[in-house]
């Protein structure tokens, strides 16, 4: 019997050595932690429950046979964060460059079909460079199987995916089909083709950071949700992250206990709007003032600026909120942010996390970019999205609200639940002078006339009360006391039940 247990953990310590001590160092060398190294930071201490340690890839072709390693490039299993059960796989890039094989493939497979059955979420932490060649159809086809589990997975448990070293070719997949992704700057790259194929199709010199790096993924395309500066800060704040979200579809968001009262009154509200309609302000303050401690967890900070989304927490239990941002493009919605924020009320919608709409939007963005790129159909996605949500809805409108973009930011129309104003709001068809120009087109040119009739309107029409009268509005509130209103009202809602109509499923349009 000894010898059996000398035997087992001889081989657990051929397993845990991966591709040998040379690549371990390497990949220090890159700035990067192993495999088995971001699973000791990410989980619990001791937590781990390893699963296929000694699976092995079954290639007979190049030579493969004789290159067999423990775990064949991907370590997969089980652990907690805070307690909280999760499934994570950790591609080794120090085994075959963590190329993905059949066996890879199935590990990875394994999990996600636990963790379908328990209701878990699924993180994994991709390092890879690829299928593996030698493999050929083999490996394709292990994707394929990945990719339909990302499929059946999606709405049922969150999905996540590090990004920390390349992800090229068929790899980038999967982690598009998850929930968020998450990026490393300088260690991590996305493309569907390297910059050698680039250069030989198109002519165009690009290098790999460029093409496909953190920046470019969290600023310009919008693929990524946030980028970490190491291995290290990306993994503490992706065990922060997933302390916002409940394990899966059928359970409610986790609650945390707060010292932060429920009613606190923020006077310094009362000042956050300019007198001057034109003047920016920053949104974000009115949502650190308004959620617990001050504790914001924004998704995709460097995209689409002019809206605003991310998770907080109400008297201790998690919300998402959605905000225009004054502070970029006037707040207006735009192709790239109705994308951004219909998938983030969607995400919610899932997994039964109430929704907070912070609005102040003075309309769609004109011009023929906008049009020419689709501006009809992209910004119908963010209106499908908040009308097909069953969650709690609270909307709170600062300041303007104005045609079309009033109706798309969880209005009363699209079931508010909770549909409250500031005494500054604007609810109108559009800003106080355009409407003028148009009602009093023969005035145009006497300046002090069409300013005398723009203050008419203002007054007449862009205020919050007209749209109280109608009921449209619930309730005029003091800024002051937003954070306590928002919390009385999410607790009223918190057993909402309501079901849309049976359906296959709705044809969002994509």
């Amino acid at each position: 019997m000894q010898e059996i247990i000398q035997k087992l953990e001889e081989k657990r310590d051929q397993a845990r050595q991966g591709g040998g001590q040379r690549r371990i160092d390497t990949q220090h060398k890159k700035g990067k932690l192993t495999a088995r190294e971001r699973i000791g930071v990410f989980l619990d201490p001791d937590s781990f429950d390893e699963w296929d340690m000694f699976v092995g890839h079954r290639c007979t072709d190049f030579g493969m046979d004789e290159q067999v390693v423990p775990g064949d490039g991907v370590i997969t299993g089980h652990g907690t964060i805070n307690g909280k059960l999760v499934f994570v796989f950790s591609q080794d890039f120090t085994v075959f460059g963590g190329s993905l094989s059949e066996a890879h493939a199935e590990k990875i497979c394994k999990v996600m079909d636990q963790a379908m059955k328990v209701g878990a979420p699924v993180i994994g932490l991709n390092d890879s460079g690829g299928a593996r060649i030698q493999e050929g159809v083999a490996s394709l086809a292990g994707y394929a199987e990945v990719f339909q589990r990302n499929v059946m997975a999606s709405g049922v448990v969150p999905q996540i995916s590090m990004i920390m070293g390349p992800c090229a070719g068929g790899a980038v997949y999967s982690p598009a089909m998850t929930d968020f992704i998450f990026m490393v700057r300088d260690t991590s790259y996305m493309f569907v083709t390297g910059p050698d194929v680039v250069k030989t199709v198109t002519h165009e010199e690009v290098t790999h950071e460029e093409l496909g790096g953190a920046s470019t993924h969290t600023a310009t395309s919008g693929v990524a949700d946030r980028a970490f500066e190491n291995d290290m800060e990306a993994l503490l704040y992706l065990r922060r992250f997933v302390d916002f979200l409940p394990a899966n579809n059928r359970e409610k968001p986790p609650v945390r206990e707060t010292t932060d009262p429920w009613d606190r009154v923020e006077m310094s509200l009362d000042s956050l709007i300019p007198d001057n309609p034109n003047k920016p302000y920053d949104m974000k303050e009115l949502i650190a003032k308004m959620v617990d401690e001050d504790d914001f967890f924004e998704i995709q900070p460097d995209y689409a600026a002019n809206i605003v989304v991310g998770f907080g927490r109400i008297e201790g239990h998690t919300v998402g909120i959605v905000a225009n941002q004054p502070m970029v493009l006037a707040g207006c919605l735009d192709i790239s942010s109705s994308i951004k924020g219909a998938r983030f009320v969607r995400f919610c919608d899932c997994f039964n996390i109430p929704i907070v709409t912070l609005v102040d939007v003075p309309g769609f963005m004109p011009g023929t970019t906008q049009e020419y790129g689709g501006i009809i159909k992209h910004g119908a996605k963010l209106l499908f999205a908040f009308a097909e949500a069953t969650v709690p809805k609270v909307t709170l409108i600062t300041r303007k609200a104005y045609g079309g973009a009033y109706d798309v930011m969880s209005s009363k129309h699209l079931r508010g639940d909770l549909n409250l104003a500031w005494p500054s709001a604007e609810i109108a068809v559009m800003g106080p002078k355009g409407a003028v120009e148009i009602i009093f087109r023969e005035d145009i040119g006497d300046e002090e006339k069409i300013e005398q009739r723009t203050e008419e309107y203002r007054e007449r029409f862009a205020n919050p009360f007209i749209a109280g009268h109608r009921g449209y509005i619930d309730d005029v509130i003091m800024p002051h006391n937003t954070r306590m209103r928002v919390a009385r009202g999410l607790r009223m809602l918190r057993n909402k039940k309501l079901d849309n109509p049976w359906k296959k499923h709705a044809n969002i349009p994509l």
